[in-house]
């Protein structure tokens, strides 16, 4: 799998090691899946954390919020995990925060450096796994929020006194 580098850090916006971690860890993974780049939701990816890698998860597999294959999962973990829609296939990604060298954390470009070239059973683990398949993306109605006016996800609303309320007006009445 070739990936531009330097594209995904025009689409990231900087080079930084957590754009490097992610390169690694998708990279590992896909490779152990024997996965392309998603160009709907054949593969599936659950991020653990918010962090800079998961731009260069998105940006190399494919996998979006906006097709609805990218779920998040707030644990604070580098940890990704993939699904292949194709063969039923799940594989769980680690970054081993322990092979890091202490003195490569201080210097910036000296981190990025090992990250990229680190052999990748020193910088990953790959574990395989059982998932149950996450359902496709589904095309959801909007509703009027009778408080903002704003269009709202139907699964998004709820009903107040009789009037359809959205999350943010909910929590401001609260």
């Amino acid at each position: 799998m070739m990936i531009d580098y330097d594209k995904m850090i025009a689409f990231h916006g900087h080079s930084c090691p957590g754009l490097a971690m992610g390169y690694r860890m998708t990279t590992a993974a896909m490779n152990y899946l024997s996965q392309y780049r998603s160009e709907d939701e054949e593969l599936v990816a659950i991020t653990e954390n918010n962090a800079c890698g998961v731009d260069a998860l998105q940006f190399i597999s494919g996998c979006t919020f906006g097709k609805g294959n990218l779920i998040f999962k707030d644990y604070g973990k580098q940890a990704y995990t993939f699904y292949s829609r194709k063969n039923g296939q799940g594989i769980r990604v680690v970054l081993n925060q322990a092979a890091i060298p202490g003195d490569l954390r201080s210097n910036r470009q000296a981190f990025i450096d090992w990250l990229l070239a680190a052999d990748e059973a020193e910088i990953v683990s790959l574990q395989p796994v059982t998932i149950d398949e996450p359902g496709k993306a589904r095309v959801m109605a909007s509703v009027v929020c009778d408080f903002c006016g704003e269009a709202v996800m139907e699964t998004r609303i709820t009903s107040q006194q009789g009037k359809n309320i959205c999350i943010p007006c909910r929590e401001k009445k609260a």
